[in-house]
């Protein structure tokens, strides 16, 4: 009898939150129902994204999305959860303000049922023209549960206009974490290696393209915070079968397993998981997955700590043989 996932601790660092509200809640928000199971080309994929902000009514539905999300995730397994929140754009009209919807955002975390923080985005298009807002922002609210600064979107868009963007995150302690290595290849991860200097890599599994590169990352430990589902509702990868986990895994990159998007790609944390399981992870190494997850996020000593444990735990559970991290 193959381990519980669910019971296996380990951090969700990688989920977007208007892409993960509940279905049962987007319903009750008034939301159509239903998702493709793979998105045609980005833009249909950035639309269907941006279209779960028109159900909004107020700052209390944005408050409720982030108490749930947390949830969810803790009831997948996850000791601790970092939310990505992008406040341009809709939210603004939502709430009245990034301050306010940053007010919004971080109060949930703080009043969520687990330990969460908040990853403040930006994205390459909509904050183009200035580039430094949402990280001026991010480095305001470090005090008040944000842990991070990314940024997402159109990854064909230079990236050198957001380098002092991750100077001024860095400068205020939080972690820099860019999508990176999804819709381009092995050169965008390079130039955004080089260029922002990042903590962990959001997808980043087109690294596999260029051994050379995927070397540079294991020796780096830098974690990329994987996707399953949403690769191949995206088409970064044909299907399952072909997604390159494992062979990350096996060369020494540091990878967490994330939803992403729960709505939009169907999935759940648990799910990602049974996933990478179907993928030809064994046990050990799954548990090596969620060990990465926590070595790499900005969860408190005191979280991260006993969540380690309980993975050391999960390994030995009765009625299964010895196993050991890798």
């Amino acid at each position: 009898m193959s381990r519980d996932l669910s019971a296996l601790p380990k951090a969700h660092l990688h989920v977007h939150l208007m892409g993960s509200i509940r279905p049962s809640t987007y319903a009750e928000f008034g939301g159509s129902a239903g998702f493709p199971s793979r998105y045609g080309s980005w833009e249909a994929y950035v639309a269907a994204y941006r279209s779960t902000k028109d159900v909004l009514r107020g700052p209390e539905d944005l408050h409720r999305l982030v108490v749930e999300l947390v949830e969810d995730s803790a009831a997948d397994g996850a000791a601790w959860t970092e939310v990505s929140v992008s406040p341009s754009g809709r939210l603004r009209g939502v709430t009245g303000s990034d301050e306010a919807t940053m007010e919004v955002v971080c109060d949930a975390v703080s009043s969520a049922a687990a330990p969460a923080g908040v990853v403040v985005g930006i994205d390459r298009e909509r904050d183009a023209a200035d580039p430094d807002r949402m990280a001026l922002l991010a480095a305001a609210w470090a005090d008040r549960g944000v842990v991070g600064l990314g940024l997402a979107g159109d990854e064909t868009a230079p990236v050198a206009p957001f380098a002092w963007a991750a100077a001024i995150a860095r400068d205020a302690d939080l972690l820099v974490v860019p999508h990176s290595g999804e819709l381009c290849g092995p050169e965008s991860i390079r130039e955004d290696l080089r260029v922002l200097r990042p903590d962990r890599l959001m997808h980043g599994v087109r690294a596999v393209e260029d051994p050379e590169l995927v070397r540079e990352l294991a020796d780096r430990g830098t974690t990329l915070d994987v996707g399953i589902s949403s690769n191949v509702a995206l088409g970064v990868v044909p299907d399952l079968v072909s997604h390159p986990l494992p062979a990350l895994v096996h060369a020494g990159v540091p990878c967490s397993v994330n939803a992403d998007d729960t709505l939009l790609f169907s999935t759940g944390l648990a799910r990602e998981y049974e996933f990478a399981r179907q993928l030809g992870l064994t046990d050990a190494e799954l548990a090596g997955v969620a060990r990465a997850s926590l070595l790499g996020s900005a969860a408190p000593p005191s979280v991260r700590d006993v969540a380690l444990a309980g993975v050391e735990a999960w390994l030995g559970a009765a009625g299964h043989g010895p196993a050991r991290l890798v």
